[in-house]
């Protein structure tokens, strides 16, 4: 691992990562796609201890693991790195990962909706099957994260799982993230006999994207080390925000990740930059 002393010696990230016209078609029909060395080991090797480094330093999580609640268990999570640290910034406002965001979505550009690490610690619980955009105060499905681990992590630990086509049927539960979301929603999956990827191991820089509607989970991790993943939300340029927020957590949401809009403006605030245009 390489601690840059400074800026200039961080990698720019501003080179392509090509697609093909069969990975957007998948991409397009499933809601999720795994690609593989979107950074180098050595990329990697200068921004993991910049991101894991961030994560430590505004980490107020202080129950052991098993003194939480579900959430609590799931991981660790620590929102807007871009702006506690200006080399994590580098890699959040990346042009290749948003190339890459935009190009799998069919839009001609996109900006940050927000970053968010998610560590899980060891003997860390399962994320139960969830909605991304049922928290998401927007008017679009042109949502998508990028969900990169920053270490290698093993079979057992894996990747998320997904269920496929998902991102198409809007709205299949209003819980948010809870036992109780993890069981009506997986009776559901069960019920439907609705086909479910994973993409099982990953190598540190390898990434999943995924749309925000598609149904997903990940599993506990049993492991003795902490599986550091970091992720970027990126919404299509040019869209509105919710007319008006349906629930408190997108309410909530709204006022935290853009900041001063009003529900039916642009979603455009200076903590939603544009970071690729076509």
């Amino acid at each position: 691992m390489k601690i840059p002393a400074n800026l200039a010696e961080l990698p720019q990230l501003d080179t392509d990562y090509p697609l093909t016209e069969e990975q957007i078609a998948s991409y397009q029909r499933n809601g999720h796609i795994y690609l593989k060395n979107i950074l180098s080991a050595e990329e990697i090797g200068y921004y993991e201890p910049l991101i894991a480094g961030t994560v430590r330093e505004h980490n107020y999580q202080t129950k052991p693991v098993g003194e939480r609640d579900t959430y609590g268990k799931a991981f660790i999570q620590i929102c807007n790195l871009w702006q506690m640290n200006e080399g994590v910034a580098r890699y959040v406002l990346a042009r290749r990962f948003a190339k890459i965001a935009a190009e799998l979505m069919g839009v001609e550009g996109v900006r940050i909706y927000h970053d968010q690490a998610l560590f899980k610690e060891a003997g860390g619980g399962h994320t139960p099957w969830h909605q991304d955009q049922v928290y998401w105060p927007l008017e679009t499905p042109n949502t998508i994260t990028l969900w990169m681990p920053l270490v290698n992590v093993s079979e057992e630990v894996g990747s998320m799982t997904f269920v496929d086509g998902s991102h198409t049927s809007g709205y299949m539960s209003r819980q948010f993230i809870s036992d109780e979301s993890h069981k009506t929603l997986a009776s559901y999956i069960e019920g439907k006999g609705l086909s479910k990827t994973n993409y099982g191991a990953m190598n540190a820089g390898d990434a999943t994207f995924h749309a925000g509607w598609t149904l997903h989970s990940a599993p506990g991790n049993p492991t003795d080390t902490m599986r550091e993943v970091m992720t970027i939300i990126y919404v299509a340029d040019g869209v509105n925000t919710m007319a008006n927020p349906d629930s408190s957590a997108r309410e909530s949401d709204l006022k935290s990740w853009f900041p001063g809009v009003k529900a039916g403006e642009p979603a455009v605030s200076p903590l939603n930059p544009l970071v690729y245009k076509r």
